[in-house]
């Protein structure tokens, strides 16, 4: 036994000591690498990184105080970096903020609100990993999709302003509802970070209170951003020459977490001082300019 475990500890010597000479952290190939990472991240423009954090500000403010405040996030980061570079870099961001949602709101979350839509986001998820493979070679392809969602969190906008006039077969609570949320949501936080509107509109249609609110929709973010992260590495991996998250993303992201940080403290200052039908009010309207921009464009 101890024979082996010497042999075993030698061999892992031998692969550390290659790994030292071939891209060490002192081999030539491992300082041109991070050079280059340097240069790519510190060479974007004054106009971008202004871009950045203000979206990075609203990414946090959004997690921990007022969810819809993020809308603008998405065509920020397109404009500053690219759209489907926008995507691999808000991810992080969001998952950064996330992390501080769902640990000052974990006593607030409803998880019964969450299980009913599980299935229907797996569906969702799958759907949109196609389609965002698919179009991702399709000049304007990330355009139609997004024109789709917005029409669709319309339709969904409509259903909730009509609710107790139409019934209780079509509103956003009912088990039909659920389906076309959850795969809703899935689907458009896949190809473009923009299930906000649609969980807004569903979260706020069972009147939750607002620490429960951001509880259940912190977790919700958390743990479908957080399951996001392979799936775009894999398709970074397939499609090399079109990428969504690379290291210079990375990078760019742990620049911008000081944003994100004074974004979520100013999100959980504001939560308490807002009355609550202010506050449905205020998601209310930030979810219909958020379908309308994705229509637009």
């Amino acid at each position: 036994m101890l024979k082996t475990r010497l042999l075993q500890l030698q061999s892992d010597c031998a692969r550390f000591a290659a790994f030292q000479k071939g891209f060490g952290a002192k081999s030539p190939k491992f300082i041109l690498w991070i050079r280059s990472v340097e240069q790519h991240v510190l060479g974007y423009e004054g106009w971008q990184w202004g871009l950045g954090i203000i979206a990075a500000l609203l990414v946090g403010i959004s997690k921990t105080g007022i969810p819809g405040v993020a809308t603008p996030v998405v065509p920020i980061l397109a404009a500053a970096f690219g759209g489907r570079s926008s995507i691999g870099i808000m991810l992080p961001l969001l998952i950064m903020g996330d992390v501080f949602a769902v640990t000052w709101y974990r006593k607030h979350v409803q998880w019964d609100k969450l299980v009913s839509l599980l299935p229907w986001v797996i569906v969702g998820l799958a759907t949109g990993a196609v389609a965002l493979q698919l179009t991702s070679k399709v000049n304007g392809g990330k355009d139609i999709l997004g024109q789709i969602i917005g029409w669709l969190v319309l339709a969904m906008l409509a259903l909730y302003l009509l609710q107790g006039r139409m019934g209780d077969k079509l509103t956003p609570t009912s088990p039909i509802g659920v389906a076309g949320t959850g795969v809703v949501a899935g689907f458009s936080t896949m190809v473009s970070n923009a299930a906000g509107p649609v969980m807004t509109i569903y979260l706020t249609a069972h009147r939750l209170p607002k620490n429960e609110f951001i509880g259940t929709i912190a977790w919700y973010f958390f743990t479908l951003n957080v399951t996001k992260l392979p799936v775009y590495i894999t398709l970074t991996v397939i499609n090399p020459k079109n990428p969504i998250i690379t290291v210079e993303s990375l990078a760019l992201n742990a620049l911008l977490f000081p944003a994100v940080l004074v974004g979520v403290f100013t999100g959980k200052w504001l939560l308490p001082r807002i009355p609550q039908k202010t506050f449905e009010g205020v998601l209310i309207f930030l979810a219909g300019a958020a379908a309308v921009k994705l229509i637009v464009g």
